[in-house]
């Protein structure tokens, strides 16, 4: 069952309207568990079954007590009740009704999980008849922590330097690259701490300013030796103390694992670039703008250079560290990667010319959709391009101003839901799914946007049993198009599943034990599995399920 992200926000508030404990017999040495609720506190009725079993750390096996483990609707992850462990790690949810639930666990120094978590997915416990729901052995895992010092020249503190933690992606999602997952800022020793952190495998990266460095506008000028002297940066510096990103090391963190990275930076002279700033058609000044990447993520953006009084047109940016930009100019924008290691007059030629890429979103019926939509567009090529651009729709109607040429991924979201893409046609021609692929030329889009309500629903089985924890997959005829149409889910307890906001069409439906390690993106690997899937033909159905009528069977990695 897909994780509900506002289920992390519930957690911590499962004691709020719990006002009344229910006198029970029970477990001997169990806490008692407190009473169904649900919504206004309105108690649901009271039923004969029971979630049980045992918090333990993931990494050592030995039982926690005093874990809060909490049971979850699966609709809108609302607690219906809560109990803490006992001494040896016990725990047990009494008098639950007949219904599925998402189960949680929390407890200080470990990560707050979901029952059998995997990605963003995770097994939910189906109570009733013949369900064994009392042997659950609940793994918490530890919060990593990564802790060091910032040094510089001499081996002073360097205070207030940012570091900023990337990690590289664990999973088979499409999509998935080194992202920014936290942060930190140096004290007054250099030292920084950055602790709940999931196992995984990450990268450090610190930016600071000298705090005797003194800037300098408008270029060199007689006398200004001693603050040339001064005008000095440290450059993007990663562990270990290397101002190379390819170079970089990762840093491999395991549950509860305490690590150092000790950092030491150099401040070298600063840069001075120099960019034309012509007038848009409007009079405005087209200004250019300096973007810092680090990972292909943007951490910086300054837009705001000096403008030299004896050269109108130009811009400076001062203080810059020598490193890696994406540099923005020119109307219409040319963008550039950049990588600046001397001052330099930057030739507004240079760079790869953005198009503008126009639409609107398209309902079901052919109408133009109303109200406001945040529309994103995501860098599917690779590189150091910014990875994303997000607007809004309103009445249907959006706008990107300059995007790069390349292959980029369009998304549509309506109130926090994700609309499902049907297809997308520009000119004659339409495809599948919600990619685009920018050229030299301005694109007007008609995103066609399916309802996607429509739930496939079944059970992963293998010898006539329901298997949990099986990682689902909803596979496209049409291959090409997995990035927009593929939907995945995981088998809750009984070995059900659900895949929603399906877009109508052809698909093939697999359940892959243990697939979570699978590069099953894939199309080479995926289709190792489709002869034994269940296909599926899934028409426009806003708003209903479709039930397969035959267990998918379950296969080995």
């Amino acid at each position: 069952m897909m994780r509900m992200l506002r289920a992390f926000s519930r957690i911590f508030l499962i004691r709020q309207g719990i006002v009344l404990i229910l006198a029970m017999s029970c477990v001997p040495g169990l806490p008692q568990t407190r009473q169904p609720q649900a919504r206004g506190d309105v108690p649901l009725a009271a039923g004969d079954y029971r979630i049980a079993g045992m918090v333990v750390n993931a990494v050592t096996g030995e039982p926690l007590r005093h874990a809060t483990v909490a049971a979850l609707t699966e609709a809108d992850s609302h607690t219906v009740a809560s109990v803490e462990s006992d001494n040896e790690g016990r725990f047990a949810l009494e008098q639950l009704p007949a219904a599925k639930y998402q189960l949680t666990a929390s407890k200080r120094g470990f990560r707050t999980a979901f029952y059998d978590e995997h990605e963003d997915f995770n097994s939910a416990i189906v109570t009733g008849p013949g369900q064994d729901t009392e042997r659950l052995t609940f793994g918490l895992v530890p919060g990593a922590v990564l802790r060091g010092v910032i040094t510089g020249d001499g081996g002073d503190p360097v205070e207030n330097a940012r570091v900023m933690l990337f990690r590289k992606p664990n999973t088979h999602k499409l999509g998935d690259r080194i992202t920014q997952v936290d942060s930190a800022i140096t004290d007054d020793t250099g030292a920084y701490e950055i602790g709940n952190l999931a196992p995984g495998e990450y990268l450090v990266a610190v930016t600071g300013e000298p705090w005797y460095a003194v800037r300098r506008n408008g270029g060199n000028r007689p006398g200004d030796e001693t603050t040339a002297a001064l005008d000095v940066a440290y450059p993007v510096t990663f562990f270990d103390s290397t101002t190379d990103e390819e170079s970089a090391t990762a840093m491999v963190l395991t549950g509860g694992s305490h690590e150092e990275a000790n950092i030491n930076v150099h401040a070298v002279p600063a840069l001075r670039l120099v960019v034309e700033t012509p007038r848009k058609q409007d009079g405005s000044i087209a200004r250019p703008e300096l973007r810092q990447t680090v990972f292909g993520s943007v951490i910086s953006a300054e837009s705001s250079g000096f403008v030299l009084p004896n050269q109108s047109g130009s811009t400076e940016f001062t203080g810059i560290a020598p490193g890696r930009y994406e540099l923005a100019q020119g109307d219409p924008p040319r963008v550039m990667d950049l990588d600046a290691t001397a001052s330099e007059k930057v030739d507004p030629g240079q760079g790869t010319p953005t198009t503008a890429v126009s639409g609107v979103l398209r309902a079901a019926t052919g109408s133009i959709m109303s109200g406001e939509t945040t529309v994103l567009l995501e860098w599917v090529d690779g590189g150091h391009h910014e990875q994303t651009a997000q607007t809004t729709a309103t009445n249907g109607r959006f706008s990107f101003s300059s995007v790069p040429p390349g292959t980029w991924q369009l998304w549509a979201d309506r109130g926090g839901r994700q609309l499902a893409i049907e297809s997308i046609t520009t000119g004659n021609k339409t495809h599948s799914g919600g990619s685009v692929t920018v050229r030299e030329k301005a694109l007007s889009l008609a995103v066609n946007i399916s309802d996607g309500a429509t739930r496939v629903e079944g059970f992963a089985r293998r010898d006539g049993k329901g298997v949990a924890g099986v990682m689902v997959v909803l596979v496209p005829k049409d291959l090409t198009a997995m990035h927009a149409l593929v939907r995945r889910d995981q088998s809750d307890s009984d070995g059900s599943f659900g895949l929603r906001d399906v877009v109508p069409g052809e698909y093939t439906v697999v359940a892959i034990e243990d697939g979570w390690k699978l590069d099953w993106a894939q199309a080479a690997v995926i289709s190792r599995y489709l002869p034994k899937g269940i296909a599926v033909t899934v028409n426009d159905r806003p708003g209903k399920a479709l039930s397969l009528s035959t267990a998918v069977q379950v296969q080995d990695r």
